[in-house]
């Protein structure tokens, strides 16, 4: 908890107590359902949390906004968003039931009740949504071409609507090969651990 608060000092009470019931929802489930390696289940908060938290400090989402977190895991990134911004309207999905099932009990057990945790693929999910968001689950050309036919026009938060997408590495080759704009946002700018110096956020925003 003493690495969200020193990002995050402006936290309510509330939330830092869902932040810090995440441990040990996460480390109950996690031994009866492995969604984590078990080397980073004692680095929760700095690889996944905070990890996950990078997309706030890009991007602050509008209260009501609808976030799409596409192969979403055990959670991650829309738990800590969810937690982060409590009026914003997630939607969760992964193709693989027991992630969802680790998904929903951390979500019971933290009292998180803005995320819609389905075990279903992206395809098969109707409506649109402001934002998608993942962690490196494949290749950008790949994701966007899943997402963009789920997303709207419009702005409702710090940036147009659009992808907000957390990788590694040197990512020109591979966003190139998207044939869309976008920005690259290193997380090391905003969080000093040397695990981040690598990372970043990709954002692309939607146009038709």
């Amino acid at each position: 908890m003493e690495l969200i608060e020193k990002y995050f000092p402006g936290l309510d009470d509330s939330q830092r107590e869902r932040f810090r019931l995440l441990k040990d929802a996460y480390t109950e489930w996690n031994a009866r359902i492995n969604v984590i390696s078990r080397k980073d289940i004692d680095s929760l908060y700095l690889k996944h949390v905070l990890h996950s938290l990078a997309i706030a400090r890009v991007c602050r989402f509008d209260e009501q906004a609808e976030v799409l977190d596409v192969g979403c895991g055990g959670g991650f990134p829309s738990v800590p968003l969810a937690i982060m911004f409590p009026r914003v309207r997630f939607t969760s999905v992964d193709s693989i039931g027991k992630k969802i099932t680790v998904l929903k009990e951390v979500c019971r057990a933290a009292g998180i009740d803005n995320i819609d945790a389905r075990n279903a693929r992206v395809e098969s999910i109707a409506g649109r949504f402001d934002y998608a968001v993942s962690r490196a689950v494949t290749d950008m050309s790949t994701f966007a071409g899943w997402v963009w036919p789920k997303l709207r026009r419009g702005r409702r938060g710090d940036l147009d609507n659009g992808i907000l997408y957390l990788k590694g590495g040197d990512l020109t080759e591979e966003m190139l090969r998207t044939r869309r704009t976008w920005h690259q946002y290193d997380i090391s700018d905003y969080f000093d651990e040397e695990f981040f110096s690598t990372k970043k956020v990709v954002y692309i925003p939607f146009t038709e």
